[in-house]
């Protein structure tokens, strides 16, 4: 009795490899797509590094300056505990909002 050889593995299944790759490819962009990269979010630094965030006084708009200065006129540091440090974070949110009077007290933004 002659026994016909069949290298093929039978957990193969009928598919071609090349077949079975791209199905695997594709249902893997598939997950990728449907999730949106869950787990991979990007978030933007306030400053850059060697720089901090700094306050208009009287207003909410805000500028960076370099570790070795000091604000220029019209800005203030951040009171301590509540300097923003990426942008849409709790402290960026916030000074929307506020902003810091003359004598340095936290007010509303009118």
């Amino acid at each position: 009795m002659i026994t016909p050889h069949n290298n093929r593995r039978a957990a193969a299944g009928s598919w071609p490899r090349k077949a079975r790759i791209a199905a695997v490819s594709a249902s893997a962009v598939a997950a990728l797509t449907l999730t949106g990269c869950a787990g991979f979010e990007y978030r933007e630094n306030v400053c850059s590094s060697g720089e901090y965030p700094v306050l208009a006084v009287g207003s909410t708009g805000s500028a960076c300056v370099s570790d070795k200065e000091e604000p220029s006129a019209g800005y203030a540091r951040y009171p301590k505990g509540k300097v923003p440090q990426e942008v849409g974070d709790k402290w960026d949110v916030y000074w929307e909002t506020h902003t810091l009077d003359e004598d340095g007290k936290t007010v509303d933004v009118p």
